[in-house]
């Protein structure tokens, strides 16, 4: 079996302690990458997608801290569409800073509680 890296590693970490605190909760994840910043709002007890926001396709979209800014507000409006109030924030294997934290502030900014 092949070594995990560094990020796959704090990626299940993180994954399981969301597991064991966060009842029934759905799940913010976040995925980032050199481009574009991706949210979703995740149902683990159905298995489906309830609300999801990014920065493709926008105008001067791209992966900086205000377009993560933008996609926090987004995912917050989608969650609320959706029926959605509180959710455990799951960072995936990404550090708590800069962009993933500008994306978490504006959805709490936004109505969304975690």
């Amino acid at each position: 079996m092949a070594k995990l890296s560094l990020f796959e590693r704090r990626r299940r970490r993180v994954r399981t302690a969301l597991r064991k605190r966060s009842g029934t909760k759905p799940r913010l994840s976040v995925h980032r990458t050199g481009q574009h910043i991706y949210a979703q709002i995740i149902d683990d007890a159905d298995g489906r997608t309830v609300a999801a926001a990014n920065t493709l396709g926008g105008k001067g979209s791209g992966a900086n801290v205000e377009a993560a800014k933008k996609v926090g507000t987004d995912i917050a409006a989608a969650a609320k569409k959706a029926g959605v109030k509180t959710v455990v924030f799951d960072r995936g294997g990404f550090l708590f800073h800069g962009r993933v934290k500008a994306l978490a502030d504006a959805a709490r900014e936004g109505g969304l509680e975690f």
